[in-house]
């Protein structure tokens, strides 16, 4: 699993329009109650308190309530009203979060301030934790000022080295958030290259992938691969390379070969091309937000955004498969 952020972000001139689109969707629902683990730092409950205010969430926080309390005293915010579950420390924290969740008293969870493996450990517990058939995967849905829509990468945050059918449920986790999010999911395996070859496994598992949609063993969304990135978002490099499919030059999900070169891409984006990144881990019983110490406020708000509008679509429909 991915370790948290330690380098600062860059300043974000933008206030992306396609988080503003995603934030403006969720006017139409209750605010989500959330269970927040560990927020005992002033950045992680700031980031709560605001989606609060937005009406995004509706949150219940867990952690020690002398930290809980200064970490609010030191940004000037009140928590008034607000529900505090008081615990020891922050693997206590995780426990009984997921423990609420197990019980039914939240929509989805939100990491505070602990470490995303010690939340995740709770998540995955087979006995106590919060596991489907689906294997757990992350998500980065992206806001890129030159791209005019979500741009998702999964997964570049827990998987390290996801086999075939490991892939194959990171894909089904992601087709299943676009829909939520009234996306035609149009999902690009990439590779180095565009053509299979052995020299190269990630072009085989791609192939095999969109055989298995081929074969309804992923659902959902129109699969195409192995492309290389630029063939992925770009209707020009797509065209000189003669790849014509309802996919190549118009992704609006990319999945990448394994975590290393997904976290490399995500922060390419972020770092040079002044992007936003929103997390949300999916797989369990509930969607998980995943936020960063380095992510923006508009990330971060996105992300609960992101979370409340998947966690409405699941509570209204039909439970998906595997799910």
């Amino acid at each position: 699993m991915a370790t948290d952020e330690t380098m600062a972000m860059p300043v974000k001139a933008q206030d992306h329009e396609v988080y503003k689109r995603l934030i403006a969707a969720t006017e139409r629902l209750a605010p989500a109650r959330t269970i927040v683990a560990h927020p005992c730092d002033a950045t992680s409950l700031e980031g709560a308190l605001d989606a609060m205010d937005a009406k995004i969430i509706e949150p219940v926080l867990v952690g020690p309530r002398a930290r809980i309390e200064a970490a609010a005293a030191s940004i000037g915010r009140s928590l008034d009203g607000i529900e505090i579950v008081d615990t020891e420390h922050s693997h206590a924290s995780a426990e009984k979060a997921v423990a609420l969740i197990r019980e039914g008293a939240g929509d989805f969870l939100m990491k505070g301030s602990l470490h995303s493996d010690e939340l995740l450990g709770a998540v995955t517990s087979r006995s106590t934790g919060l596991r489907t058939e689906r294997r757990i995967s992350h998500v980065f849905a992206m806001a890129v000022p030159t791209y005019d829509q979500p741009l998702m990468i999964t997964d570049a945050a827990v998987n390290i080295f996801p086999d075939l059918d490991a892939k194959r449920d990171i894909v089904q986790n992601v087709i299943d958030l676009a829909i939520a999010l009234d996306l035609d999911p149009k999902v690009a395996i990439l590779s180095a290259v565009e053509t299979v070859t052995l020299k190269i496994p990630s072009t085989i598992d791609a192939a095999a992938l969109c055989k298995m949609a081929e074969r309804g063993q992923i659902t959902g969304g129109k699969l195409d691969g192995p492309l290389a990135f630029d063939n992925a978002i770009s209707p020009e490099a797509a065209k000189i390379k003669g790849i014509v499919s309802p996919v190549a030059g118009q992704a609006n999900i990319l999945v990448v070969p394994d975590m290393e070169s997904g976290n490399m891409l995500a922060k390419n984006l972020t770092f040079l091309g002044n992007a936003d990144a929103a997390g949300i881990v999916l797989g369990a019983r509930v969607p998980i937000v995943l936020t960063s110490r380095a992510d923006t406020p508009r990330a971060r708000m996105a992300s609960c955004a992101v979370a409340a509008l998947f966690a409405d679509h699941r509570a209204t429909h039909k439970p998906m498969v595997g799910s």
